[in-house]
């Protein structure tokens, strides 16, 4: 793991702005003014644009000497950065037509429990496991990490383990407490995720954190870990459980997919799909998930290939803790947290809340209609 050390520097004024308004990111680019998300939305924080000295000189000095000079020959650039005790950031670095840019994503040094969050009581059990994979899947920004590192922290507060995190890079740092958390760090500790992942398998670990399974060697690694009595966590981009599925064994040669198929269904514990909606009263955003419990069932139809069957399993395994995004979005709408654009916006089922749409949304919504597949319920 390394952290850039800290002396003041141009870029804190801005670090300071995104601390304080309790934004989630920073955006600069050279020739734009830099700009702030703020509960999913980009806001201005200055009128005028970044010049190509000042990008030049933030940039270079929170990436440090060496880091700079990577990033100078290939144009990107991953990194985390200390502002003080109880904010980091995650850094991307990078080039684009008019010149350079930033990305840097807030991560509160307090890492939040599982209750804090809000998310529903059975993904703490998927912390109670000794062995398989559990996947953690959403869009960028839609709090993987957060939910993430309550698990591990769930973990090491509850068990005497070694807990292995491979990232890329090293997001929130976990100490010592009953477990042993060894955290490493992609281009600095280790080369890529799936040597991470091998060395892991060899270093006495319980419990291994794969920051993003998003190659083939990754994904088998992770699927052999999981086999051999390891707890494997693991990102991937997918919305949910049942296009997670389909990555999984979608990024095997077609040769090679019934034998994945096998070893996923053997080896799935569950997928926790996680999705920001912002709240109706406009304070800030919150998280809504879908959940896959691996049974018997679950089982079946992922050896089968019949992902399409996994819906009916969502729906009608409510009392195994299991919850289809859709519902988990209706309960909100109903409780009045979000708004039914929101709604609307991020369900699969769209003409669920096409209905309650108003205006020229809404005209656009019942227009689409026949052209939108729905989701059959079960009785």
């Amino acid at each position: 793991m390394s952290l850039v050390a800290h002396q003041r520097i141009l870029i804190d004024d801005y670090f300071d702005v995104i601390v304080q308004h309790k934004a989630s990111d920073l955006h600069i680019q050279e020739g734009q003014p830099p700009k702030m998300r703020l509960h999913g939305d980009i806001i201005p924080i200055r009128d005028q644009p970044l010049t190509h000295a000042e990008m030049k000189q933030m940039l270079s000095e929170v990436a440090g000497p060496r880091r700079w000079e990577a990033f100078d020959k290939k144009g990107d650039a991953d990194l985390a950065y200390e502002l003080n005790e109880d904010a980091r950031f995650r850094c991307n670095l990078h080039r684009h037509l008019n010149g350079l840019g930033g990305v840097f994503r807030l991560i509160p040094n307090r890492i939040a429990t599982l209750e804090e969050l809000g998310v529903p009581t059975v993904i703490k059990k998927f912390a109670n496991l000794k062995g398989g994979l559990v996947l953690v899947t959403g869009p960028t920004g839609s709090g993987k990490s957060t939910t993430l590192a309550a698990l591990i922290d769930y973990i090491n507060s509850s068990y005497a383990r070694h807990v292995v995190t491979i990232e890329e890079p090293i997001e929130f740092v976990h100490n010592n407490k009953l477990s042993i958390i060894t955290q490493r760090e992609v281009g600095e500790d280790t080369p890529t995720f799936a040597t991470g992942l091998k060395n892991a398998m060899r270093e006495d670990a319980d419990v291994v954190l794969v920051g993003e399974m998003r190659d083939l060697e990754t994904i088998s690694l992770a699927l052999t870990a999981a086999e051999t009595g390891m707890l494997v966590f693991g990102t991937l981009h997918t919305n949910n459980a049942r296009k997670t599925v389909d990555r999984m064994i979608d990024v095997f040669p077609s040769n090679q997919q019934p034998q994945v198929r096998t070893m996923l269904a053997a080896s799935l514990r569950g997928i926790v799909a996680q999705l920001l909606m912002k709240r109706r009263d406009g304070a800030g955003r919150i998280a809504v998930n879908e959940i896959l419990v691996s049974t018997n069932a679950v089982s079946s139809i992922i050896r089968e290939g019949a992902v399409e069957k996994l819906t009916d399993v969502l729906i009608s395994g409510r009392s195994e803790g299991m919850q289809f995004m859709d519902d988990a979005i209706q309960r909100y709408f109903d409780e009045g947290l979000v708004t039914a654009q929101e709604a609307y916006m991020k369900a699969i089922d769209k003409q669920r809340f096409a209905p309650h749409l108003e205006g020229k949304m809404g005209e656009i919504a019942k227009a689409g209609k026949s052209r939108t597949p729905k989701i059959v319920r079960p009785g």
